[in-house]
């Protein structure tokens, strides 16, 4: 048995072994909470099969960022456990997909070799794009035929971009991290970007906010799926006390435009902290701006008043 395999089965029985006290545990909860016995319909409900699993495939690339993935893959993973109450099924079947099947190197360095190449991937009914370093126009081809037959297709934290690339989200209304939501509008114009939501729903597309938002858009599919029943077990038996994907406008604290200081100072390119003693800087009618890296200053030397200006 390949190792893989190996640890796969072993994960799934010890999870199933936690599974009767779990749910015992859990209707103990729901029992207590007369109210919350039938759960409210479903909004923008999506059909599973009749029989068999949902296929998933996360679109890898070099720089792929580990919580962008595994959050929702996590998720995926144990909503068979969830919609399925004391047997061992998949609700969902879940790969990789990448333009090869080289090994690509994820965030922090985990090299990762992908399932499939887009050649001979199977057809998803969902897809997942993380933040990664770029995808190329072979990888873009694939996610855009691929999404005409998709339930949905979703992107976490700037996985954004890579959808947008796309043409996917043009006319639509996105989020994404929070210090990319101003380079997001700049560079797509035709997409509205929302700050401060934890994720965005528009039709057949999805995109998540930053990093641990993608766990709770996953949880947000399996509801759309199965139930918020389902979506509750799953929550439940990861120990995921989160609530936003129960609540898309939950990123509040995200959606004020942050303003620079002396004290505080911002990148005026990506709105992220910086500072100011040892970050590059340029001098722009006569005020200091500095950067959170080289890059950004030279974007900003190059077009000042296209960031000073931009919301």
């Amino acid at each position: 048995m390949k190792r893989r395999e190996l640890l796969k089965n072993a994960a799934m029985f010890g999870f199933a072994s936690a599974m009767p006290l779990s749910v015992a545990k859990l209707n103990s909860i729901v029992e207590a909470a007369p109210e919350r016995n039938t759960p409210p319909p479903t909004a923008n409900p999506l059909q599973p099969p009749k029989e068999g699993s949902i296929p998933v495939a996360f679109v890898i690339s070099d720089g792929a960022v580990m919580i962008d993935f595994a959050g929702p893959w996590e998720v995926f993973q144990d909503a068979g456990m969830a919609t399925n109450p004391g047997q061992m099924v998949e609700a969902f079947k879940l790969y990789t997909v990448a333009e090869t099947t080289k090994p690509i190197k994820a965030s922090a360095g985990m090299k990762i070799i992908p399932d499939y190449s887009i050649e001979n991937a199977p057809a998803p009914k969902v897809i997942v794009i993380p933040a990664q370093h770029h995808a190329s126009k072979a990888v873009l081809d694939w996610i855009r035929k691929s999404s005409q037959s998709a339930d949905l297709t979703m992107s976490v934290c700037t996985g954004a971009f890579v959808l947008a690339e796309t043409g996917l989200l043009s006319g639509k209304t996105a989020t994404t991290h929070h210090s990319s939501y101003k380079v997001m509008a700049m560079e797509n114009p035709d997409i509205h970007v929302k700050r401060g939501a934890r994720f965005v729903e528009d039709g057949n597309i999805a995109t998540a906010g930053g990093l641990s938002s993608g766990i709770d858009l996953a949880l947000r599919v399996v509801e759309r799926y199965y139930g918020r029943e389902a979506a509750e077990r799953t929550a439940y038996d990861m120990e995921y006390q989160g609530k936003g994907w129960m609540n898309p406008d939950s990123n509040e604290a995200y959606a004020k435009i942050p303003v620079s200081t002396e004290d505080h100072p911002l990148c005026p390119v990506c709105e992220m902290e910086v500072n100011a003693a040892g970050s590059p800087k340029s001098v722009y009618k006569g005020k200091t701006y500095h950067f959170c890296m080289q890059d950004h200053k030279q974007a900003f030397d190059a077009s000042p008043d296209k960031y000073l200006n931009a919301t």
